[in-house]
C-alpha cells in the first residue's frame, strides 16, 4: 500500500489535512468540495438548518412570514414553505453544508439565475430573491416545483449531488430534463412541463419518466447525475 492510500492519519496529519483554509477577504470560501465557510458583516441568507459550526457573535433567523412583500407571503402560504431560508446575522464566520452535496459558488454580476428550491444552499445579502412555483406543477408532483430567481451583485452557492453538468438551450434544440436532477437554469428561460402519462403508465408498463421539464429559447440548465425528491418542510409560519 503506498503512502497516500494510508487508512490512517496521525492526529497532527488529520489536523493539518482537514484544517479550515483562511483566504482573507473572501466573503465565500470552499473549505472542501462540500464544506462553505461564510464571512459575516451584517447578513447573509443560507437554507435552513445548513449551519454545522460558527465562530463569533452572529444569530440565525428563520425568514419571517412577511419577509419580502405580501406577495412571497401567499405562496409561501399555499406552498407549505418549499425553499425555508435562514438570515444570519451579525460578525463572525458560519460554516454550511447540506447532506454531502457538493457546493459551487457563482458571482452574479447583475445578472440573473432560477435555482431550485431545494439546491439554494446560500446568497449575499446584496441578491435578491424571488420565489416562484412553475405553472401546472402543483398537483401533478408531490408538492409541486419550487424556484427562486436571483438576481444583483453578489455570490450564490448552489449544491448537487456530484459534478453538475450544463447544457446549451438554443431555439432549434430544446433540452428536456427530469425534474428532481434539474438544479438551475438561465433567468430567461420560462421552463414546461411535459407529461408521458398514458395507459401504459397507468399500468406499470411505461418508461418511468412521467414528467420532464422543457427548456425551449436561448440559455442554459445545469443538471446533477442525481434524482433528488423534493423536501416538504411543514407550513409557512
Amino acid at each position: 500500500m503506498s503512502a497516500d492510500q494510508t487508512p490512517s492519519f496521525s492526529l497532527v496529519d488529520f489536523i493539518k489535512d482537514t484544517g479550515e483554509r483562511d483566504n482573507p477577504g473572501d466573503v465565500f470560501e470552499l473549505e472542501s468540495p462540500k464544506m462553505l465557510e461564510v464571512s459575516v458583516k451584517g447578513r447573509v441568507w443560507t437554507k435552513l438548518g445548513a449551519m454545522v459550526a460558527y465562530r463569533g457573535a452572529v444569530e440565525f433567523k428563520r425568514e419571517g412570514m412577511l419577509e419580502g412583500g405580501i406577495g412571497k407571503a401567499l405562496l409561501k402560504a399555499v406552498s407549505g414553505e418549499m425553499t425555508p431560508l435562514t438570515k444570519v446575522e451579525g460578525n463572525g464566520r458560519i460554516y454550511i453544508a447540506d447532506s454531502g452535496k457538493e457546493i459551487s459558488v457563482l458571482r452574479l454580476e447583475g445578472d440573473a439565475i432560477n435555482v431550485s428550491g431545494n439546491d439554494l444552499l446560500a446568497f449575499e445579502d446584496s441578491i435578491k430573491y424571488d420565489v416562484t412555483m412553475l405553472k401546472r406543477v402543483a398537483g401533478m408532483m408531490a408538492g409541486g416545483l419550487f424556484s427562486v430567481r436571483l438576481q444583483g451583485q453578489g455570490l450564490v452557492a448552489i449544491t448537487t449531488h456530484g459534478r453538475p453538468l450544463t447544457l446549451k438551450v438554443t431555439p432549434n434544440d430544446p433540452v428536456y430534463t427530469d425534474p428532481n436532477a434539474t438544479v438551475a437554469w438561465s433567468a430567461n428561460l420560462q421552463p414546461e412541463l411535459k407529461s408521458t402519462i398514458n395507459f401504459k403508465t397507468l399500468m406499470g408498463r411505461g418508461g418511468g419518466e412521467t414528467f420532464q421539464m422543457c427548456f425551449r429559447g436561448e440559455g442554459f440548465v445545469v443538471v446533477q447525475p442525481y434524482e433528488e425528491v423534493p423536501v416538504m418542510t411543514g407550513q409557512a409560519g
